[in-house]
């Protein structure tokens, strides 16, 4: 047996050093409410070249930061919930698609002006195109608004951005230069690789699976081996080892046993992803002062261009301009797939210099940093801006089917928001032959209505257009079924200036 004492007491002491100081600087930054993302790259440049130096041999870190990488795609293969994207139609496919083909372009032609290679740039491009899904998702669930329109959205847009990001994954690296014809090759190469797997996961997967499942400690171990034997294949196959571990993801998250295996990965994907974010903060340099006036353009690409390009299409695919701003508004950062991008075209495949890895780097924590306080004052910061947004809603072309799809019925309940409680509320009301009109900014929510013969109105809430065309007189009952005490509190005070002697239900998450 071999003793623990044979292990290099080196190993020992840095991974020691890198656990205790990480969880110093994660324990702080949680009480002011940052991301750990962000903690561990601190924790990082704390302990690399641009702290206190403590390692020489970053050998073994890199090893384990590659681990971490394969683990973190196999939980986003995991949980990748494609219900998500068809909650909110065609916008997440179509506008995810769009958004990253322009955002990346966009990132790609302004690196070029500022002189960096081809190479370069299409990796500052890719890494100024996704959002993270991390930060968001977390913001969204803290202030209960992920069942709201926006986040949907966001979600929506966030979910087909990852998927989007493996394939960029396996494209950049294997390329040292641009070659169109080579990138069709290898996303040809991608997609015969993944036919492949799912015809695995759909005619030899559940046998095998469906007797491991019955002892926790070898659904573990075959969960574990599926994903490094398909990270292995990809690497033989001239891929990276995310796309290898995404695919055995996806293969089991469906199998009914996906659940368990996330749970059980967790830990493990918890400690090597920490290692992984703690070395590309030991990796970072100094960015030469020639490039701070570049690192703030590209900062104005994240947090100001790349929100305006995703405000224009939410309007094109008709959302009204508070929808649009709020799911644009949340995902003005830089993704933290971004940051394993960066890692292999650095110290992986050696495509792009030090300088351009720190600015990545560097861009990702200091937008993921705004991100998480200026979305505190996103509706403060709606407000100032409605009146100069307005602009965006003639962009629909839709929008004008959309405005009032009514019989012209007397309504004798008025429904604000038609989305889950709200559709409860309106299956009860019309099993009553109750007439109910009902208000949402959700256009997929008002064609589905429509077909349906319902009376409704396109809109947001806190439009007075809007506002005008329903007819609050004649009818007996408002229900808002809109989780927001700001917007429910504006409903109430407008319905009982219109009839002072009407009912008015609403619903919240929490008192």
């Amino acid at each position: 047996m071999v003793s623990i004492l044979s292990i290099p007491t080196g190993l020992i002491f840095d991974l020691s050093v890198i656990i205790i100081i990480t969880t110093a600087i994660a324990y702080f930054l949680k009480l002011v409410r940052q991301p750990l993302i962000i903690a561990y790259v601190i924790a990082g440049i704390v302990l690399g070249p641009l702290g206190f130096n403590l390692f020489k041999d970053m050998n073994w870190i890199n090893s384990l930061s590659e681990i971490g990488i394969a683990f973190l795609l196999f939980i986003v293969g995991l949980e990748l919930d494609l219900n998500k994207i068809k909650s909110v139609g065609a916008f997440s496919v179509f506008g995810g698609i769009l958004q990253v083909l322009i955002t990346a372009a966009t990132g790609f032609f302004v690196a070029i002006y500022f002189g960096f290679s081809q190479v370069s740039a299409m990796y500052i491009g890719l890494a100024l195109a996704f959002s993270s899904t991390m930060l968001v998702v977390k913001i969204l669930k803290d202030r209960e608004e992920i069942d709201t329109l926006h986040g949907r959205l966001m979600i929506g847009l966030l979910v087909m951005q990852d998927i989007i990001v493996v394939f960029a994954l396996s494209m950049v690296s294997t390329l040292s230069f641009i070659d169109y014809s080579f990138v069709l090759l290898a996303l040809f190469k991608v997609l015969v690789f993944m036919l492949a797997a799912l015809i695995a996961s759909k005619f030899f997967l559940p046998r095998i699976f469906r007797f491991a499942a019955k002892s926790d400690e070898l659904l573990f171990l075959c969960s574990l081996s599926m994903c490094f034997l398909f990270s292995l294949l990809a690497y033989k196959l001239g891929f990276s080892i995310a796309i290898g571990s995404f695919m055995a993801g996806i293969m089991l998250g469906s199998l009914p046993y996906g659940i368990d295996i996330a749970g059980m990965i967790g830990g493990l994907k918890n400690f090597f992803v920490t290692i992984f974010f703690v070395s590309l903060g030991m990796q970072l340099v100094f960015i030469p002062l020639s490039m701070i006036l570049i690192l703030a353009v590209l900062l104005l690409l994240t947090i100001i261009v790349k929100p305006l390009i995703i405000m224009v299409l939410s309007s094109l695919f008709g959302y009204e301009k508070r929808t649009s701003f709020l799911t644009s508004f949340g995902l003005g950062q830089i993704s933290e797939f971004s940051l394993i991008m960066a890692s292999f075209g650095f110290y992986t495949s050696s495509q792009i210099s030090p300088n351009v890895f720190s600015l990545i780097v560097f861009m990702t924590l200091i937008s993921m940093i705004l991100t998480s306080y200026v979305m505190d004052y996103d509706s403060w910061i709606y407000n100032k801006l409605s009146r100069y947004i307005g602009m965006f809603e003639k962009l629909s072309l839709a929008k004008k089917q959309l405005i009032v799809k009514t019989k012209k019925k007397r309504a004798d309940v008025i429904l604000f928001g038609c989305h889950r409680m709200g559709s409860v509320f309106l299956k009860s009301f019309r099993v009553k032959n109750s007439n109910v009109f009902v208000v949402d900014h959700n256009p997929e929510i008002i064609k589905m209505l429509s077909q349906r013969g319902i009376d409704c109105i396109y809109g947001d809430c806190t439009n007075p257009e809007v506002l005008r065309k329903i007819d609050f007189k004649n009818a007996k009952l408002v229900i808002s079924a809109i989780p927001s005490l700001e917007l429910n509190e504006f409903l109430l005070s407008h319905v009982k200036a219109k009839k002072k002697k009407i009912a008015f239900i609403a619903t919240q998450n929490h008192l």
